[in-house]
């Protein structure tokens, strides 16, 4: 394997620890890691986080391991994203994956081949090894292209990361110019996405994700899914940020193997009828509902 990981942690050793022992099957040359800090209201946090970190001291090959730790709580949104700014100023590329998803190792493979088939084509923003189709075969190619840009286990450029903005400067343009209909062509999804980004906006839900979907948006670009699901999240809890059900239909999807060679298709046209399928079924109004809790939670608790 020659493609950097950059790999995002917290407080769970155990998922971390699950997830590392991944990683250290396909043996990245550069690792990067990417740590928050305890909260100081929250019990035992420092300790988790200690303890989180520690793993990373167990790499036993050839690699060069990168650090970027903060040392006090900068939230989900701020420190996923000035990490990737980190990462994004050191390498042009990367296979980015979070302290709870595992992929199967066919992910690795299937990422690096496509980093350097769309290296240069900017329709392309990014690369996921996550599929929430639950099994219904979207092409007969070994992805398909989407307008959605999942992140349980993904790869980006530089080139495409330059364009994520925290601030949401365009934002109120968006509104203005009611671009959101132009890029969605759906009243439905139109009126969820507006709702969650200017929760966004306001600072209401705290989601990197989310401002990076927008920024890919921005640039009509499209993402790459893998047509099979190569990463299970097994993060679903009440240690999760956004992920806190349990009995979630999306948490701990089994993660299968990658054929090879790929099967490359010949035409680069989003897939509308996946993407139909992902807004009703992933992009819903109870994922709002549960988003707002874990503010109320995080206030309340504050």
């Amino acid at each position: 394997m020659k493609s950097p990981i950059a790999f995002i942690i917290f407080k769970r050793p155990h998922t971390t620890e699950k997830v590392f022992e991944i990683i250290r099957q396909v043996k990245p040359p550069k690792l990067f890691v990417i740590a928050d800090g305890p909260r100081s209201d929250r019990p035992n946090e420092a300790e988790k986080c200690e303890a989180t970190r520690t793993i990373i001291e167990q790499v036993d090959w050839d690699c060069e391991v990168l650090k970027d730790y903060s040392n006090t709580n900068l939230g989900c949104a701020k420190r996923v994203s000035s990490g990737l700014d980190w990462v994004f100023s050191n390498v042009e590329e990367a296979i980015i994956l979070e302290d709870d998803c595992i992929p199967h190792p066919s992910f690795f493979p299937f990422c690096e081949e496509l980093l350097e088939k769309y290296r240069y084509d900017t329709r392309i923003g990014s690369i996921s090894g996550q599929n929430v189709q639950f099994g219904r075969r979207r092409t007969n190619y070994s992805y398909y292209f989407s307008r959605y840009n999942h992140c349980w286990g993904w790869a980006t450029w530089r080139r495409a990361w330059q364009y994520f903005d925290f601030q949401m400067k365009l934002w109120s343009e968006v509104k203005e110019k009611n671009l959101l209909e132009d890029i969605l062509q759906s009243t439905e999804a139109v009126n969820y996405w507006h709702n969650i980004l200017q929760s966004t906006h306001e600072g209401k839900i705290d989601s990197w994700a989310l401002r990076w979907t927008l920024a890919c948006w921005l640039q009509s670009s499209l993402c790459i899914i893998s047509n099979i699901n190569l990463v299970s999240n097994i993060g679903f809890g009440e240690e999760g940020t956004h992920t806190l059900s349990k009995k979630s239909k999306f948490a701990n999807i089994p993660a299968d193997e990658m054929s090879f060679p790929l099967q490359h298709p010949p035409f680069l046209v989003q897939n509308r009828q996946a993407d139909i399928f992902t807004q009703r079924t992933l992009y819903s109004k109870p994922l709002i509902v549960s988003l707002k809790k874990k503010v109320k939670q995080m206030i309340n608790v504050g």
